[in-house]
């Protein structure tokens, strides 16, 4: 029992710790020598902080980063989304990209409330003719988000389930002129 209390006290010294900010702990280390007056190096309680620096990176969707422009031409796959008023939008993407992601990094106006999680059809689409069959057929978790969206058709699939290949180079998806989404307030959905 007393050792089971001890470890759940420095977790929770620990997590106190880690939750100050930007300080990393060999700095969070230092900082409580000078406010406790620690003179001998050691660290306060005996809970010894070791001089290591935790690293991370922004994770990057794929098409985050780099111009697709940039890339070797057989990578490029050229998108056009037709949005609600009609208007073409030609973008260019990149093997393994995201529909949804794509979309919103370009300012086109598929929600995604569920952030690609199949929980909601607010990322509907329909695929041009000629590339749905290119496609992968959709889950049955698809096809259950997907009987919740408004106005479906043959040719409806969710955003979020869509990888670009090299084979749907040129495809054509046409945003619904009517969408159940769940953003009420205002919200706009930034790409990650």
């Amino acid at each position: 029992m007393a050792a089971s209390a001890a470890a759940r006290r420095s977790v929770g010294l620990t997590l106190r710790l880690f939750r100050l900010g930007n300080c990393n702990f060999h700095r969070i280390n230092s900082c409580i020598h000078v406010v406790y007056g620690s003179a001998t190096g050691d660290s306060i309680c005996g809970f010894r902080i070791p001089n290591r620096s935790l690293k991370t990176s922004k994770s990057l969707c794929h098409s985050e980063g780099e111009d697709a422009q940039d890339d070797d031409p057989k990578d490029v796959v050229n998108v056009v989304f037709i949005d609600r008023s009609g208007n073409r939008v030609p973008v260019k993407a990149k093997v393994g990209d995201n529909v949804l992601y794509l979309a919103q990094q370009h300012g086109i106006d598929l929600e995604g409330a569920c952030d690609a999680s199949l929980a909601c059809s607010t990322c509907h689409v329909y695929v041009k003719a000629e590339y749905y069959d290119k496609l992968p057929q959709p889950d049955e978790r698809e096809d259950d988000m997907l009987d919740m969206a408004p106005a479906l058709q043959e040719s409806s699939r969710l955003g979020c389930q869509l990888i670009l290949t090299p084979e749907l180079d040129g495809i054509e998806l046409t945003l619904p002129r009517v969408t159940r989404n769940f953003y009420v307030d205002g919200h706009v959905p930034k790409h990650h």
